[in-house]
């Protein structure tokens, strides 16, 4: 495990790809290894791309990677895509997007499956940036399934969310509703030379403007042509806003103390879980049930009783 971290310190791709498997399959001493990452950390921005399917956000994210290698920032993108049911593995992989950038040493691309996360995004996939960001990224992207309104879990993850989103995607007011339009702070209308973006672009102007403190942060709204390279390095501009803006006005440590905040109640509740998985295995409860299955205890009483009991047990075992 040594030989990983020295290849963490080198940016060795092998050794990058095969630290993200390790922790991606829970083992048993992803616990000192994070702890290793954490002292590598470098703090490197984090930024998602979000929005529904077909908005073009791995052909936006292509062109965002040529302009940030234009500027020698080296950059680890992080694609989340559905899980198979078969294999359990992302379904899209990271070979099918961004191949002109494959055999640049400075860039990093991995593709990971959902398995299932409601929010669009891998329970691993935190690590796997920390992996990133120990390993001297300077840019960290992270683009998610695009599944609607699961997709607020990526606010929780990164420093910037950008919304992706393109002149034929529907009624933007449906977006609204979906609570997504929330957790943007960018708007991007992709695809621009469609009909209908200065339509798009005015609408969530409005959206905008109604809907923020004009004293706080207001999202801006870029348009973008990447197959015609348009609009992209002054995309990365308002990204560059936007860091100064949470540096500034202390916006992004208050979101790394949230965000670690949630980080740590989802562990708990993690551990919480295989204990409980445990615990139902036992023949005790096997026997208690009984008596809920015959009416003779309510679902709700029975619960309570068991998960008192447990815990003095625990206290008293010193679990």
């Amino acid at each position: 495990m040594k030989d990983w971290i020295e290849g963490i310190k080198n940016r060795e791709r092998r050794a990058i790809a095969r630290i993200i498997t390790f922790l991606e399959n829970d083992h048993a001493d992803s616990e000192f290894l994070v702890q290793e990452l954490e002292r590598l950390a470098k703090k490197a921005y984090v930024i998602g791309i979000t929005g529904p399917p077909g908005a073009g956000k791995s052909t936006l994210i292509d062109c965002l990677i040529t302009t940030l290698r234009e500027k020698d920032l080296r950059v680890g993108v992080i694609v989340v895509d559905p899980t198979s049911p078969f294999t359990g593995g992302a379904i899209l992989g990271d070979r099918v997007r961004m191949v002109r950038h494959a055999l640049d040493e400075n860039v990093f691309i991995r593709s990971m499956g959902s398995r299932g996360s409601l929010g669009g995004l891998s329970r691993a996939t935190k690590d796997a940036v920390r992996v990133l960001d120990a390993a001297g990224f300077d840019v960290i992207i992270v683009e998610t399934v695009g599944v609607g309104q699961s997709e607020l879990e990526i606010m929780h993850l990164v420093d910037s969310v950008a919304l992706v989103v393109h002149p034929h995607s529907g009624d933007v007011v449906q977006v609204f509703k979906a609570g997504v339009m929330e957790i943007a702070d960018l708007y991007v209308v992709n695809k621009a030379d469609m009909s209908g973006a200065a339509k798009m672009v005015a609408e969530i102007g409005q959206y905008v403007h109604l809907t923020h403190d004009q004293t706080e942060w207001n999202p801006t709204v870029s348009q973008t042509i990447p197959i015609q390279g348009k609009g992209v390095v002054e995309l990365w501009e308002q990204f560059q806003h936007h860091r100064a803006f949470l540096q500034e006005s202390g916006e992004g440590i208050r979101r790394r103390k949230e965000q670690t905040v949630r980080e740590v109640k989802e562990r708990i509740a993690a551990e919480f879980q295989a204990y409980l998985e445990q615990c139902i295995q036992e023949s005790t409860f096997q026997e208690q049930m009984e008596e809920v299955w015959q009416g003779a205890k309510l679902p709700h009483s029975f619960a309570r009783e068991w998960i008192k009991s447990h815990l003095i047990r625990r206290d008293r075992e010193g679990i």
